[in-house]
């Protein structure tokens, strides 16, 4: 990472978004989509944090912007107007480069859809953000894959090529992708697929792929993990096993969670309940979940 970098990674919010009991954070969050002269606004003016270890469910109706709010959280997406602080970071100080790093060290994602990566193996998918982490890479070739663009795009660096698993392990050490494989086994052992290092998403059930991309989103020991209906796409019974495994994951790393989510039963496990409605993030009692 050059000097430039390394001072743009520093800089922080000195009026307490820094402060080591938050983690994720935003101030006057205003979202508006433009299509020739109408303006479609999203969010208008909205705070929001995060405790470390915390965890929040964040339930809303259908459009009322719940997955753009994790996109303005995670990084993915700019607003028009007001602050992102992710682990400390005020995300608009920094450059496009400086993000990616920020959102693949501090952040994991996982979305209804799994993303992985159909040409590799479970554990090659998992320890492919660990392999990314701020590394200079320069790879020998590049392979085509049209799978990845989304599955990559949440915690990659932005401005790398993604399809490049294969082409680019050559170019780390061997102690580099010996640690990143040994990290990886211990989760998707943690997650009960350590039967299931070697096989492809394709050779997966729904439950698997899903318990891997939990996997994947931890490898880097994330501050937080964002979840855009992480369960929305599994039965009941393989939905709640995910989800107590998140749990359990929250419970032993510390790590936040902010999950989307429409099961209200699974909702009421979480510390906070808040519901996103016109705008605005309204926190529920007990007896309005």
């Amino acid at each position: 990472m050059s000097e430039v970098l390394e001072s743009k990674m520093e800089q922080r919010n000195p009026a307490g978004h820094g402060a080591d009991d938050v983690v994720l954070s935003c101030t006057g969050l205003t979202m508006t989509y433009s299509e020739g002269k109408l303006r479609t606004p999203v969010f208008d003016g909205l705070d929001f944090s995060v405790k470390r270890g915390e965890t929040v469910a964040i339930l809303g109706a259908s459009g009322a912007g719940k997955s753009t709010l994790l996109h303005l959280l995670g990084g993915l997406d700019t607003p028009t107007k007001g602050e992102v602080y992710v682990d400390g970071h005020r995300m608009s100080a920094l450059s496009n480069r400086a993000r990616g790093i920020v959102r693949n060290k501090s952040l994991g994602f996982v979305y209804q859809f799994h993303h992985l990566l159909p040409e590799f193996t479970a554990l090659e998918n998992v320890m492919l953000p660990i392999l990314l982490s701020g590394r200079s890479m320069q790879p020998r070739r590049i392979l085509g894959a049209s799978s990845v663009a989304f599955g990559l795009a949440a915690f990659v660096l932005v401005d790398l090529p993604l399809a490049i698993l294969h082409s680019v392990i050559d170019e780390f050490q061997a102690p580099s992708v010996a640690q990143a494989r040994e990290r990886a086994t211990v989760l998707l052992e943690s997650v009960g697929l350590g039967h299931r290092l070697h096989h492809k998403p394709g050779e997966l059930s729904g439950g698997e792929r899903q318990r891997a991309a939990v996997a994947r989103a931890l490898i880097n020991r994330p501050a937080c993990v964002l979840g855009d209906e992480p369960t929305g796409n599994l039965d009941e019974k393989t939905a709640a096993t995910v989800f107590e495994l998140m749990l359990a994951l929250n419970r032993e790393q510390g790590t936040s969670l902010v999950l989307v989510t429409h099961d209200r039963r699974l909702a009421r496990r979480l510390d906070r309940v808040l519901e996103l409605h016109e705008g605005k993030l309204r926190q529920l009692d007990a007896a309005e979940v």
